[in-house]
């Protein structure tokens, strides 16, 4: 049976593979709190519910927001819909309708998108609570884009990024000051042991994206943007915007910045190539010539 709770496990499925990076499947079933075997079952049905779910080239899932379909509800999917959420629905034919229209024209995707970021305010009042009392934390199941993998990391928290996307800690392990995304953070539990590393803090400056210099490698970037892939910029990443300038007598945007890891702006260029064209600088675009990624 379609119950409330697994609506929701739908929508938060649909939150998580809007928003970058791409997702793994273990990383998805451990936010979900269910099997890797039943997240392919829900992967599976958002598929046959219209969403275009893809896979990188690291075998991560991620939806393609701008192939999302824009419809209404008729009179009869709403009061179907708020039936189904408010007891049980049961089998029925307008169900497929609805959830493929659920996550874009209804309540429920504000109340969806409302519980992840509950989710991401309790994280800030705990590191906040770690930082004002100096204490230690950890951060439960946290996922790496660059190690690619899930696990605890005890850190002694710093201060959170300007937009309070990532909090900079110093992790414990590995003796190194870094900046964690808060969307791959699944807990905080903050410890009653006394931060004892203060004086190794050190905080480096970021890119955009939320990376340091010594997080890949830098570089200069220049593209210009139709006026949808400068919408679409701007949802991806709100830092964006302060980098992007109108061109004058055009429809066009031109995007100047400066990144620490070209990763994020490459996944950026990927996923809306026929929106924008690659002009500068000359060592990002031999960059990625010799990388062969697409280029206009």
């Amino acid at each position: 049976m379609f119950n409330q709770h697994k609506i929701y496990r739908v929508l938060q499925l649909i939150t998580q593979l809007q928003n970058k990076p791409s997702k793994s499947v273990r990383f998805m079933a451990t936010f979900l709190e269910c099997t890797e075997r039943t997240t392919y079952r829900y992967i599976d049905l958002l598929k046959q519910l219209g969403f275009d779910v893809q896979k990188d080239e690291h075998n991560k899932f991620f939806i393609v927001r701008e192939n999302q379909i824009e419809e209404h509800f008729t009179g009869e999917e709403a009061t179907f819909l708020v039936e189904m959420v408010k007891t049980v629905g049961k089998e029925n034919l307008l169900k497929d309708s609805i959830l493929k229209k659920i996550y874009l024209k209804s309540d429920i995707s504000q109340q969806a998108n409302a519980l992840f970021k509950a989710h991401l305010s309790k994280l800030v009042e705990k590191l906040n609570n770690g930082i004002a009392n100096n204490k230690k934390v950890v951060l439960k199941q946290y996922h790496s884009v660059n190690s690619n993998k899930i696990s605890d990391r005890l850190v002694e928290p710093i201060q959170f990024t300007e937009n309070y996307n990532a909090i900079c800690a110093y992790e414990i392990e590995s003796q190194i000051t870094k900046y964690f995304n808060l969307e791959r953070i699944i807990a905080v539990e903050v410890l009653d042991n006394e931060q004892e590393f203060q004086k190794l803090h050190n905080i480096e400056p970021t890119d955009v994206f939320g990376f340091t210099e010594r997080n890949g490698e830098q570089f200069e970037v220049e593209l210009q943007l139709s006026l949808r892939a400068y919408i679409l910029f701007k949802e991806a990443n709100a830092g964006l915007e302060k980098h992007m300038t109108k061109i004058e007598n055009s429809d066009l945007y031109l995007l100047k910045v400066s990144i620490n890891n070209p990763k994020p702006i490459i996944s950026l260029i990927r996923g809306f190539k026929d929106e924008l064209k690659i002009t500068g600088s000359k060592q990002f675009i031999k960059f990625l010539k010799n990388k062969s990624y697409f280029l206009n």
